[in-house]
């Protein structure tokens, strides 16, 4: 039997919520925040929609939104040390650098350079940027400085601690707290988002000795395939292991309370399913395969087979997901980055001692020494929210953004009853560029600037 097509009871979890079940949802989600100013309603044209319920002010916030579900792009993870709940950076500024240096002496090679801050620690020498002895072309040499190597030893002292740089406990982050599994691979910043994982999706997807899958082999497989192919299955894997747990807790809680009354009723297991599934239901959308765009170098003739080329990996992910934990029951900014504009910006008198230290790790680490932590994530309000080319907000994280969710700012004023819109792709591209950016979402941008573009 295809693992994908849908059955009962399943197949009542894979349809679309209706609208009046939609609303009711958000609006749920909507009065539970102190200062809600917004609604979602049903657009005709686009579906759901957010709308202002009150005036907002230019730079005012709109909303923050706690993700359902979320997981650290497996390339970014050497990168940046963060919470693998809440996404914060994690441990201190030396382990951040050390463990960007340490992947530079592995040999691994990720191009982030932005081209942005090329000046830097410039002394008015004009570097060039090698990456494995030769010219990236990433940018102009005069962009990029030289990477230099450090003397032995100095990594090693970044990450276990011995080495301490100057002024970088004013640069405070959380303590690392391993994970309740102890599986070594996830890590918090707080015994309480540590919990709140294992509860959530972690318990399942844990490679530990604590693990509560069915095979910790299977479920090593399963993250192989999704690091090899699409770590967007590890997503989905969390949103699947966070319905089973959710049904799991939702059962037992049912249980509980017709042991202690023999009156009350319960859920049913297609009701508590139901429920279990509803977050996730909520931003219901084309199946993956069926919606991602055609790559440049597949021609429309190709389409069919390149779909099924995606549906089949979905499905063998499936597989070894199910293999793994089924049983019968059913971009905050960089504080290695804030580090170095901070000494950058010190006294002259403070600075050149300084340098001494912290200059030659910087050189180390050349323009690659600022990357942001990130991944793919669901968030039920911010999914909510429509695209514009000249949208009138943003999501934007603040000096006091330091946790996971989605913080939405206005751009402009906001009039009461005025949807409220966000850019999906970079607004500066030209007509073609954005539409083109825009097809993985499956619709072509009519907003003001497009149709002005248009004509």
């Amino acid at each position: 039997m295809d693992p994908l097509s849908p059955i009962d009871p399943i197949s009542t979890l894979l349809a679309p919520p209706s609208s009046l079940q939609a609303q009711e949802y958000f609006d749920e989600l909507i009065s539970k925040r102190r200062n809600p100013g917004i609604k979602v309603k049903q657009n005709e044209a686009f579906g759901k929609g957010v709308y202002a319920e009150t005036e907002f002010k230019e730079g005012e916030l709109i909303l923050k939104d706690q993700m359902v579900v979320g997981a650290q792009h497996s390339s970014n993870k050497m990168d940046c040390l963060v919470c693998s709940f809440c996404f914060r950076f994690i441990g201190s500024v030396e382990i951040q650098i050390g463990r960007k240096l340490y992947l530079q002496q592995l040999g691994v090679s990720v191009n982030h350079s932005e081209c942005d801050m090329e000046d830097m620690y410039s002394d008015g020498e004009d570097y060039s940027y090698e990456e494995n002895g030769e010219d990236s072309g990433a940018c102009s040499s005069s962009h990029l400085r030289k990477k230099v190597e450090l003397p032995k030893g100095v990594v090693e002292s970044l990450m276990n601690g011995d080495l301490k740089l100057p002024y970088s406990d004013r640069f405070p982050l959380p303590p690392t707290v391993p994970c309740i599994g102890s599986c070594g691979e996830a890590y918090y910043c707080s015994k309480s988002c540590a919990q709140a994982d294992w509860e959530s999706c972690h318990s399942l997807l844990c490679t530990g000795e604590k693990s509560e899958s069915v095979s910790r082999e299977a479920l090593v497989e399963f993250i192989e395939h999704a690091n090899e192919t699409n770590d967007i299955f590890i997503v989905a894997a969390k949103a699947i292991s966070y319905t089973i747990l959710r049904y799991r807790k939702l059962k037992a809680t049912s249980l509980e309370e017709q042991r202690k009354d023999k009156n009350v009723s319960g859920f049913t297991v297609p009701a508590a399913l139901s429920e279990a599934w509803k977050p996730i239901s909520m931003g219901h959308k084309r199946r993956w395969w069926d919606c991602i765009a055609l790559p440049v170098d597949v021609e429309s003739s190709g389409e069919n087979a390149f779909r099924m080329q995606m549906r089949n990996l979905a499905s063998t992910s499936l597989e070894l997901l199910k293999a793994a934990i089924f049983d019968n029951d059913c971009e905050p900014s960089s504080p290695v980055e804030d580090y170095f504009l901070y000494i950058n910006d010190l006294p002259s008198s403070e600075k050149k001692e300084t340098e001494e230290m912290t200059r030659p790790i910087f050189e180390a680490l050349g323009d690659d020494y600022s990357v942001s932590c990130e991944g793919s994530a669901f968030f039920p309000l911010q999914s909510c929210l429509n695209h514009s080319c000249c949208p009138n907000a943003k999501a934007f994280k603040r000096d006091e953004d330091k946790d996971g969710q989605a913080t939405i700012l206005a751009l402009k004023p906001i009039c009461k009853g005025e949807e409220i819109t966000i850019s999906y792709v970079d607004e500066d591209l030209t007509l073609e560029e954005r539409q083109a950016s825009l097809a993985d979402y499956g619709f072509r941008c009519t907003c003001p600037k497009c149709l002005a573009e248009e004509t």
